[in-house]
Parts: structure tokens; C-alpha cells; sequence
């Protein structure tokens, strides 16, 4: 094999992995930032669950009155 297409070879090759290593740090961001959401929601659907818990204990049959139009 010649020198000049090994080297063209070997160029390619680094291009090929600097991006695949550009990709997989940009995935990487992105499920970082997945996460953080996910945690945020999580504990946001906590603090809903705890509110709609505390909203049902105040009532006698932990259920809501019908419309007044019934």
C-alpha cells in the first residue's frame, strides 16, 4: 500500500472518529439534560400528589361534591 493512501486512510479514520466523538458528546448532553427534566417533574408530580392528598383528607368521603347544577 502506498504512503500517500495510507495516510489518506488514516486521515479519514480520524475525521470519522472526531465525529463520532462530537456525536456521542452531544447524545450525552442531551440525556443530561433529560434527566435533569425528568427529576424535575418527578418531584413536581410529588408535590401535586402531596397537595391533592391533603385537598382529599379535608373532606368527609375524600371525594368531591357534585356541581350545583345537579
Amino acid at each position: 500500500m502506498p504512503a500517500d493512501e495510507h495516510h489518506g486512510r488514516m486521515a479519514d479514520m480520524e475525521r470519522r472518529i472526531a465525529e463520532q466523538d462530537r456525536v456521542i458528546a452531544d447524545l450525552n448532553d442531551m440525556v443530561v439534560a433529560q434527566w435533569r427534566k425528568i427529576d424535575n417533574l418527578d418531584r413536581r408530580l410529588g408535590e401535586l400528589r402531596e397537595e391533592f392528598d391533603a385537598s382529599a383528607a379535608g373532606r368527609p368521603d375524600g371525594r368531591e361534591p357534585p356541581p350545583p347544577h345537579y
